[in-house]
């Protein structure tokens, strides 16, 4: 479960064992965690799940995650390619 960036208190990581789901990225804060599946060509995200976030925390995640987008997409293909 490698961590590839750590802000504001999320960790953002990749699970190792989820081979064949397309490019995502999950985050966790305390006693919150959520996934969100990116869509490259579009530059959006969606969220596949979360627990325990309110809109705030939602809106903090999101702007996360668009604020890093070419980084979290280059540490994909990096750990996609030494699996």
């Amino acid at each position: 479960m490698p961590t590839i960036l750590e802000i504001l208190g999320w960790r953002l990581f990749f699970y190792s064992n989820e081979n064949d789901e397309p490019i995502h990225i999950h985050a966790r804060k305390a006693s919150m965690e959520c996934k969100y599946w990116i869509d490259i060509k579009g530059f959006d995200i969606s969220e596949a799940y979360s627990f325990g976030l309110k809109e705030k925390e939602k809106r903090q995640i999101r702007r996360i995650i668009f604020d890093h987008f070419d980084y979290i997409v280059e540490q994909w293909s990096e750990f996609e390619r030494r699996k």
